[in-house]
């Protein structure tokens, strides 16, 4: 074999019962980068079965494409498992010999970790995700798991931000300028009493005195719920009811409680949750900060059977993309009623998502500065056998009721997309068509590094289906000979749309892509790291699909680390420093927080590793702050586009590998660490606002790492 010709098996073991040898390993011309052919000889052998497949670490290791098929996965069945088998590796030319007798490689079954039957064994969704991201994710994620905070966590958090001084409420309550009625509308339809009684009560429980509870019975067959509303309602003139004549199902019942409804703001209740005590004080105490609000949201959780709660749902502020990938305002809602009668109430047709309809429609009527997020936890969902929140197989008709709403918002608001459901229940893709194909300009900044341009390159050539782009390569001082060979090469194939900018001064990224963007054509900039490689087709027409709109400034991918790991979904400002990222080292396929590793989310910014921008916003933005010569400059700039009133988004459906530090390593020595630092400062200085509180994350979620986990003792 060749120097540069390698055959490496990692295992080989033999069964006896089945005279089945197994032998896994890889195989892989170093230079040419090419997989040989496999001949087993037939001497000693019954039946073989051979699959090739993608080594992500051999892939790192040798710097060439992570979806090259270059591992192997062999099974022979021998006729005399003491006589040889032998393999045959063919390298163009060149032929490696690999020989086993099969029964001097006897092995017992490896055990799998246990946590896998603990934690995951048992549980329909454990084995669910199991099913879906394979075994090695699954133990990568019980690894995750492990590390964030557990339940008591949460419990944790509750008994230090639940500490409520009643006297001290009541008291600034008193003291509001404006104190509104807050009409609550709960449709009510055959719910158990102890689960009605604890909801009402909840009600009346509320510090805050100025409210009205609008209950619609929507002609319950159980002959105890309508003792039971008069019961209260006779108790306390606050409450009111309406008893439906007939069964109209909860878009109909809601609608009835709206009718009798008086308060300038209305809030959802389902029947059998409960609103924390604190609820309305807080939504109140929000509206005296700002009158002009029309809809105000707030955290959840959910609460079982026996009273405990769980399952946070913490947060961001107002995030357009990701209402359009699924209802995460949802509990709790309190809307300005005279737009709720303006857009007609709850439409019948959008049952099990009805909810979801009308913030989708109650938002097209209102502004960004008039929406408001309470960080606070000030409703319980109630988890019972039946409901959607226990088991979300019980109620797919919802989910196909919220396809349905986003489908109709898009069509309302004049888009062309189409919409789909996404990966899990309740998440939904909206694919906005490119309205025209206008000219990317993809700026790849490099000094040598002749594999990692070579494995980018490549794949944006193979691979990408946009078919109006450019390349620009940002030499920054490359002497290698073979550099030139390889952009004559591309010069050859792509002709004008590969352009070669010489820029040899001192690194500084940020210089280096500002001068490169000058001599750029396209309307659009796509700057890429060299050490990328793409893997879906569609990554540019979805980067370009966004970024055609112009409430939309940078756009970001979804990257992976070669072993198919997340490196980045996502910039949260004040994560671990001045900003982090989010979902860091989770698996590919997980679903995320909530669900936000499948769907397009708003951040106040992503990674220039693979970023879009229009080039228009750019030069007026002014490109990248040249002082910030390595760290947080694409932070920077996004930021700076979020202060021009546009929303930075990341797509989850543009992936790429990232092999990150391969081209500058790490910060690993005194001067680097110092510019580090001066770089950090300037982002304390000058953003400090965002780094106290990202809009787009939660204060109630840890600044440590980006598991999402709750945040407690930092």
């Amino acid at each position: 074999m060749a120097k540069n010709e390698q055959v490496c098996i990692d295992q080989c073991r033999f069964q006896p019962e089945t005279k089945q040898l197994e032998i896994k390993g890889w195989a892989l011309a170093l230079d040419s980068k090419e997989v040989p052919t496999l001949d087993i000889h037939s001497e000693n052998v019954v039946s073989e079965k051979i699959e090739w497949y993608p080594r992500s670490d051999v892939a790192a290791a040798h710097k060439t494409s992570a979806s090259l098929k270059m591992g192997f996965d062999i099974t022979i069945e021998a006729v005399n498992p003491a006589e040889k088998v032998s393999l045959a590796f063919h390298f163009g030319e060149h032929t490696h010999n690999e020989s086993f007798i099969p029964n001097e490689n006897i092995a017992k079954e490896p055990k799998q970790p246990s946590q896998i039957h603990a934690l995951y064994g048992k549980a329909r969704k454990g084995l669910g995700y199991l099913k879906r991201n394979g075994l090695k994710n699954t133990l990568r994620r019980i690894r995750l798991e492990q590390d964030k905070q557990s339940d008591e966590s949460y419990q944790q958090w509750i008994a230090e931000n639940e500490n409520w001084n009643v006297d001290t409420i009541r008291a600034e309550i008193e003291a509001f300028d404006y104190q509104p009625v807050i009409s609550i509308l709960m449709p009510v339809y055959n719910v158990e009493e102890e689960w009605l009684a604890k909801c009402i009560e909840s009600v009346q429980n509320q510090f805050y005195p100025n409210w009205e509870l609008c209950m619609a019975d929507d002609h319950s067959t159980d002959a105890s719920v309508r003792p039971l509303l008069e019961k209260y309602a006779a108790k306390d003139s606050r409450i009111k009811i309406v008893f439906r004549s007939e069964n109209g199902h909860i878009s109909k019942a809601t609608n009835s409680a709206l009718e009798i409804a008086t308060g300038e703001f209305v809030a959802l209740l389902d029947n059998d949750d409960e609103l924390a005590p604190i609820a309305l004080y807080e939504v109140v105490k929000c509206l005296n900060k700002n009158a002009d609000l029309d809809l105000i949201y707030s955290d959840e959780d959910k609460i079982d059977m026996a009273g405990k709660r769980f399952d946070p749902a913490f947060k961001p502020d107002w995030s357009p993309d990701l209402l359009l990938g699924t209802n995460y305002i949802s509990h709790l809602g309190v809307y300005r009623r005279s737009i709720m009668e303006k857009i007609g109430g709850f439409r019948v047709g959008y049952e099990g998502s009805q909810d979801y309809d009308l913030v989708l429609r109650f938002t097209e009527q209102t502004s960004d500065e008039r929406i408001a997020h309470i960080p606070q936890v000030l409703y319980y969902w109630r988890i019972l056998p039946s409901s959607t929140a226990a088991d979300q197989s019980t109620k797919s008709y919802a989910f196909d009721a919220g396809l349905k709403a986003v489908q109709a918002a898009i069509e309302r608001r004049g888009i062309e997309a189409t919409v789909n459901h996404a990966a899990g229940n309740g998440l939904y893709d909206v694919d906005y068509q490119v309205l025209s194909e206008e000219l990317v300009s993809v700026i790849i900044p490099t000094r040598n590094g002749y594999d990692d341009v070579k494995r980018c390159v490549d794949s944006i050539i193979k691979k990408t289906t946009y078919p109006n782009y450019e390349i620009v390569m940002a030499d920054n001082g490359s002497d290698q000979p073979e550099m030139q060979d390889l952009y004559t090469k591309y010069q050859q194939q792509l002709g004008e749309r590969f352009v070669v900018e010489s820029i040899d001064i001192p690194f500084n990224y940020s210089r280096i892509n500002n001068l490169a963007a000058k001599v750029a054509k396209g309307k659009y900039l796509l700057f890429l790291n060299n050490d990328t490689e793409v893997i879906t087709p569609e990554w540019m027409t979805k980067m370009v699909s966004f970024a055609q709109l112009e409430r939309i400034g940078c756009v970001g991918a979804k990257l992976y680390y070669p072993n198919n790991t997340i490196q980045h979904a996502g910039v949260i400002l004040g994560m671990g420093g001045a900003a982090g990222h989010g979902h860091h080292t989770f698996p590919r396929g997980d679903f995320g927080y909530f669900g936000k590793l499948e769907i397009n989310v708003d951040y106040l910014a992503v990674t220039a590793a693979c970023l879009m921008i229009r080039a228009k916003d750019f030069a007026e933005i002014g490109g990248f702050n040249e002082e910030l010569t390595v760290a947080f400059n694409d932070v920077d700039l996004c930021l700076k586009e979020y202060e021009k009133g546009h929303n930075n988004v990341w797509l989850h459906g543009v992936e790429l590998y990232h092999f990150e530090s391969q081209s500058r390593g790490y910060e690993n020595t005194p001067e680097k660490q110092t510019r580090f630092e001066k770089e950090t400062k300037y982002m304390e200085d000058t953003w400090t606002s965002y780094i106290e509180n990202d809009p787009y994350y939660n204060p109630n979620l840890t600044r440590v790492g980006g598991d999402f986990s709750v945040r407690v003792g930092e």
